[in-house]
């Protein structure tokens, strides 16, 4: 794409794109006063012909601006000098994921709907750092390894749907120890889990609160979120306090979140929180193009000159 390095001389198309009216705003023409030979009848090539002197002079102006604003083609090349953090995102789709209790603008949509679209967000915001998706149900696998790819890693979150992983049970302790079983190979300082459900751990080992102290002696820090509308009072099915449990010994902090406002605030505040260690430098190569319109601007002006000079010259 073209970019110009010095757009303000595009101000000096005014006077040049003025010029045809220059007899009009100045009641005389200083340029050019037709000399008594024009008068005479008849036809005549000449007589065809006779702008366009005029022509390829305002021509050859606008190219002379162009020139002087400074066309350029721009490359920009991002080098990471260092790395960011490694995130595991643990996404419950379990049947009650099937919910529709959220809504975009003015339509209801499903827990996992909403969830899907704050995480494409998240995922987004954040592109120096690694990133991978376990899901879990009645059971627990990694999706997606902790990868840069992050459009790869966004397709693969548009696909995810309710059940992929058992839709009846809610394998909270088998999700956190397979998130620090995947993390324990990692080598790096800053390890961060973020767990998303709208259940309980309904699966008898392994138990939640053991996994959580196991991914603690790894220095992997988790993040808990709860997902559902309670309407009112009644309950929502979500286990907070011992979500709140599982995070806090882990050094992280549980959120709860009833609509998709709350749910883009929690990735808000937790963005906040996990500010990213990466170190980027960008590199930026400029291809000079001003040639381009400067030599065929000299041309069409020095042909203009010409023209008014000898064939179609014209008197005092």
């Amino acid at each position: 794409m073209i970019e110009w390095g010095s757009p303000w001389a595009f101000w000096f198309l005014i006077p040049v794109l003025l010029l045809p009216l220059q007899r009009w705003l100045t009641g005389h023409n200083r340029l050019a006063v037709p000399s008594t030979k024009t008068l005479r009848p008849g036809f005549s090539l000449r007589r065809l012909v006779w702008w366009m002197p005029g022509v390829l002079r305002i021509a050859g102006l606008v190219l002379l601006v162009m020139a002087l604003a400074r066309p350029r083609v721009t490359r920009r090349d991002v080098v990471v000098e260092s790395d960011g953090l490694d995130m595991l995102l643990a996404i419950d789709t379990s049947g009650s994921m099937e919910t529709s209790d959220f809504q975009l603008g003015s339509r209801l949509v499903s827990r996992m709907e909403a969830a899907k679209g704050v995480l494409d967000a998240f995922v987004e915001s954040r592109p120096y750092d690694r990133i991978g998706v376990v899901v879990f149900g009645q059971e627990a696998f990694t999706l997606v390894p902790l990868t840069l790819d992050h459009d790869a890693l966004r397709r693969t979150l548009g696909i995810i749907d309710v059940g992929i992983a058992g839709p009846n049970k809610t394998a909270v302790g088998t999700a956190v120890a397979v998130s620090a079983r995947r993390m324990k190979q990692v080598d790096a300082t800053e390890r961060i889990v973020i767990l998303l459900t709208d259940g309980r751990n309904n699966v008898e080992r392994p138990d939640p609160l053991e996994a959580a102290r196991a991914a603690a002696a790894l220095d992997i820090k988790i993040y808990t979120i709860g997902v559902g509308d309670a309407r009112g009072f009644r309950d929502s099915g979500i286990d907070e306090q011992g979500l709140t449990q599982l995070a806090e010994v882990t050094g992280g902090q549980y959120f709860r979140a009833r609509n998709t406002e709350g749910l883009q605030e929690i990735f808000d505040v937790i963005d906040q929180l996990e500010t990213s260690p990466a170190q980027v430098r960008q590199l930026v190569e400029h291809d000079e193009h001003f040639r381009d319109y400067l030599m065929p601007g000299l041309l069409l002006l020095l042909i203009g000159s010409l023209l008014s000079a000898t064939w179609l010259r014209r008197g005092p």
